[in-house]
């Protein structure tokens, strides 16, 4: 998830121009709390930042000045300072033409500093709200005390819980327009404690505020004799968090990089993720298995004598062991697991919805892989806590899935370990970020089924035939005339003595894949069968001709990268749609433009034509005799 990026500090101290070695110092041993404000539109979320960067002193006057005028711009209740003006990210975005995912904002105080995360409070913008949440301690939940607990007051509370953020701060907001009305407060905290306590919120601490007028802030307000406190400030500064977030003891440190300046110095750099570590601790490199001892812990100050969770360091080895990005170095007595399947559970981020057995880009740690997922178990209503049937998961959806890697991860379950069991998901086109999950385990049958080792090879089978296996993969619109081309394919490789075998769409649908229909994810799942098909008739040394449309990119990539370097052969047959649609052999496209065949490529479904194919053939130039004689050749040649 994305990091927090550079903030500025604004000081006011008198230190800093009598003595800034001394400030420095001071300012350095200050904790630092991360926290995020969260609530539903209009709940006060800026207003609250406002004020609390105004009330620790972190607003120059020049910006008080223009604050102060802004506020008497758009009319402000009497003339106050409206606080949301210097804050509010989506009056930002708007001015600005530029999407801001999440605001962030730095203020201190004399005990601790802060980091407070700004996010939307509209329904469609929880994914910023995953975002901000994902490297917070603290959540402040906001209600405003008009409405009460909302959809988005329990969706939030959810999501944060469900993050793993172990402190919660109810702020029930703008007491000043309900008459400070101590009943009033009483009624959302039973209220809110009900659902708290269903989702598995046991400890929240409630408080009632007033950003707008400061009620509760930095002190407690005379408006409000009945509350006894804390104060919202005084509470950020006391609660207690954890250096370590993750709360395994062990020692883990994936590995962001080698870093390697000459031939006499290897070392492993990544920050620590869990537990701590020492030179001479023994050591597990994973998911290779070696074993070693660390050697030296070095940083740019001098090497350290132990590395505790949260510290980046590099480390160097006592023996020379394989490690490279992506590898977890582990407590050698005490190592995590490394599997390819697992239930997790997925919070959805894209507009477009997600679409079961397509492959995504899954970034965990400092690993990346192709993974795979599946038809939800089922959809989590926030509102009532229902498990819900889907088959898919939208904009902001949040269910419980299987998913499978392309090769085993290193990984912990999320409750144990953030960095090791929190990941993301990655659309392979845009690469753009599509989902947020977190690993609950791995599936037992990813521990039992092993692949069992054979003694004879695929070069063996294949010298034994005397050809190169390859996959040759015909793509192309309906009656683009695929089919017609592979079997001549494979009529002159039979001639020629080669060991062939067609894998023909509309054959494979009789059998192997008669229970698929024609949704974009049955298509996906369509390839999928095929590739693995294919990708074992390779292994047994033969050339294998496939003839389907297969209308996806990523789908089509997803079997090349099944099979070795150079064996994936595209051919695409480039027949225009209106020329397959004049051909239109078997009817379908009549059917389609009726209504009366549905999801049909070209028409009502999309079809995305290969950007580089290793063959292309144009069916209008050549002839189908011409086109295998061109594909044959290449292949042989």
């Amino acid at each position: 998830m994305p990091n927090t990026p550079d903030l500025p500090i604004y000081v006011t101290d008198a230190l800093i121009a009598e003595d800034i070695d001394a400030y420095l110092a001071q300012h350095q041993q200050k904790s630092l709390l991360r926290f995020i404000t969260c609530g539903s539109v209009d709940d006060g979320k800026s207003t609250l930042i406002g004020r609390l960067l105004y009330d620790s002193k972190m607003i120059f006057e020049d910006q008080l000045a223009a604050l102060e005028a802004d506020s008497k711009r758009v009319g402000t209740q009497g003339q106050e300072i409206d606080f949301a003006l210097l804050v509010d990210g989506l009056a930002a975005e708007r001015e600005q033409g530029i999407t801001i995912d999440v605001a962030y904002r730095f203020f201190t105080t004399e005990k601790r500093k802060f980091i407070v995360a700004d996010t939307p409070g509209h329904e469609q913008y929880t994914r910023n709200m995953v975002t901000g949440a994902s490297t917070a301690d603290l959540a402040v939940i906001l209600i405003d005390a008009r409405k009460g607990v909302l959809t988005q007051t329990r969706r939030h509370s959810f999501l944060a819980h469900l993050i793993g953020i172990k402190h919660i701060v109810l702020a029930v907001n703008k007491m000043d327009l309900v008459g400070y009305d101590k009943t009033v407060f009483e009624r959302i905290l039973l209220s809110y404690r009900a659902f708290a306590s269903e989702i598995g919120i046991t400890h929240f601490t409630a408080i009632p505020i007033s950003g707008f007028k400061g009620d509760n802030i930095t002190a407690l307000s005379d408006n409000m004799p009945w509350f006894k406190g804390p104060a919202l400030i005084e509470h950020l500064e006391g609660v207690e968090v954890a250096a370590q977030r993750d709360v395994s003891s062990n020692f883990r440190l994936p590995v962001q990089w080698v870093n390697r300046p000459n031939l006499d110095f290897r070392g492993f750099s990544g920050q620590v993720a869990g537990g701590s570590v020492k030179p001479g601790d023994a050591v597990r490199v994973l998911p290779s298995g070696k074993t070693t001892t660390i050697d030296r812990i070095v940083t740019l100050d001098g090497d350290l004598d132990e590395a505790v969770a949260g510290q980046s360091v590099t480390l160097t080895l006592s023996d020379e062991v394989d490690c490279s990005r992506g590898d977890v170095i582990a407590a050698a007595d005490a190592p995590p697991e490394a599997a390819d399947q697992f239930e997790a559970t997925l919070v959805w981020m894209a507009d477009e919805a997600m679409i079961a057995g397509r492959a995504y880009w899954l970034k965990l740690a400092t690993q990346t892989v192709s993974a795979t997922i599946q038809q939800p178990k089922y959809e989590i209503n926030v509102n009532t806590l229902d498990h819900l049937a889907a088959k898919t998961l939208e904009l902001n959806g949040i269910g419980v899935v299987e998913l499978s890697t392309d090769k085993p991860i290193v990984f912990e379950g999320y409750a144990d370990n953030r960095t090791l069991g929190g990941f993301i998901l990655i659309d392979k086109l845009t690469n753009a970020t599509v989902a947020a999950g977190m690993l609950h385990f791995s599936l037992r049958r990813a521990q039992n089924v092993h692949w069992q080792a054979s003694d004879i090879s695929r070069d063996m089978r294949a010298n034994l035939k005397n050809q190169r296996p390859a996959l040759l993969w015909f793509t192309g619109l309906s009656g683009s005339g695929k089919s017609t081309i592979a079997n001549l394919v494979e009529k002159k490789l039979h001639r020629m003595n080669r060991h062939s075998f067609l894998l023909d769409g509309d054959n494979v649908r009789h059998g192997l894949n008669r229970d698929l229909g024609f949704t974009e994810a049955d298509r996906i799942e369509n390839i999928r069968r095929v590739g693995e098909v294919a990708k074992l008739m390779t292994d047994a040394g033969l050339i294998v001709i496939t003839a389907f449309i297969s209308p996806f990119r990523v789908e089509r990539d997803m079997v090349r990268s099944m099979l070795p370097e150079g064996e994936f052969i595209e051919v695409f047959i480039d027949t225009p749609l209106a020329e397959a649609e004049r051909r239109d052999v078997k009817g379908l496209y009549k059917k389609a433009r009726a209504g009366q065949l549905k999801n049909f490529t070209g028409i009502d479904s999309p079809y995305e034509a290969p950007e580089t194919p290793e063959i292309r053939i144009d069916t209008t130039a050549m002839s189908p005799e011409e086109a295998a004689d061109l594909i044959v050749d290449r292949l042989l040649g």
